[in-house]
């Protein structure tokens, strides 16, 4: 395991940071691992919470934590913290304020308005979360993969599946050629067979995570079939087989988590797939 003394450059900033975990990912002991899936799922825990509480959290001991941080370079946990600290305050300003007011305007003392409220704000900070979290050269590329491919597999289970059942509907209304995988008939490896790699695939999975979902985008990257993903870690399954993948964690209310800022993403896509085989059609 590198010490500090072995590592040159010690991360500056969260997404130095991330990219570092990431790169090492498959060498991390098992607890470390554990650590790290816990710190870039839960951001913002990690800033604010204390060593006991986020080592319970993520089913570790705290000298786990200190171990994990000092993998890294770090001097011991809470100087690794302060890089969790300092993307919150590069947060767009207002963000905080945003929040508050709404929970200041919820005056419902009905139950079933206060629910409404509580999804109506979670909506919002999902929606505020990915307009700085999806990277735009990186959704262009994952179009342009999309745009190309004479059919594009569409794969989605449980939870994800809205998701893949709105860009069906969306790419038949386009005239964009697709294939829904989960079929009521159990044709689905059938179907995935005849995908080649002038074909590409679109997969959406978020934890706990579809095994199904997971072993078709494998089988058809395997297969050099180019797949981009919709999840929620960089430690999904999906992440690996995937030529462009995008994180997008959902804000929950009372532990349910709804699909706003993943339907705002998938609609952005399918539209903008649209758009560029239209240009690449007419050849502008």
């Amino acid at each position: 395991m590198p010490t500090p003394e072995t590592i040159a450059d010690v991360p500056q900033d969260f997404e130095t940071l991330k990219a570092v975990i990431l790169e090492r990912k498959a060498q991390l002991p098992k607890r470390l691992k554990q650590v790290a899936a816990y710190s870039l799922d839960n951001p913002d825990e990690i800033a604010f919470g204390t060593a006991a509480s986020i080592a319970t959290s993520a089913d570790v001991q705290p000298s786990t934590l200190v171990r994990f941080a000092q993998h890294f370079g770090f001097e011991g946990f809470s100087s690794l913290q302060q890089i969790f600290r300092a993307r919150l305050r590069e947060r767009t300003p207002g963000y905080e304020e945003r929040l508050k007011a709404l929970r200041q305007n919820d005056h419902s003392r009905l139950e079933s308005g206060s629910i409404f409220n509580g999804f109506v704000a979670a909506a919002h900070r999902s929606l505020d979360n990915i307009a700085t979290s999806v990277d735009p050269e990186a959704f262009e590329r994952a179009v342009g993969i999309l745009a190309k491919a004479n059919t594009i597999y569409l794969i989605a289970k449980r939870r994800s599946y809205p998701i893949s059942s709105y860009m069906a509907y969306a790419f038949g209304k386009l005239k964009v050629k697709y294939q829904h995988v989960g079929t009521a008939a159990g044709i689905d490896e059938d179907m995935l067979a005849m995908a080649t790699k002038e074909d590409a695939a679109f997969a959406v999975s978020f934890s706990p995570y579809a095994s199904e979902s997971a072993s078709q985008a494998r089988l058809l990257a395997n297969r050099k079939v180019p797949v981009v993903s919709l999840t929620d870690s960089a430690f999904s399954p999906l992440a690996e087989s995937s030529r462009v993948w995008f994180e997008l964690v959902e804000a929950d209310h009372a532990g349910f988590r709804s699909l706003s800022a993943s339907m705002a993403f998938a609609m952005a896509l399918t539209v903008a797939i649209a758009e560029k085989r239209r240009r690449l059609t007419e050849g502008e």
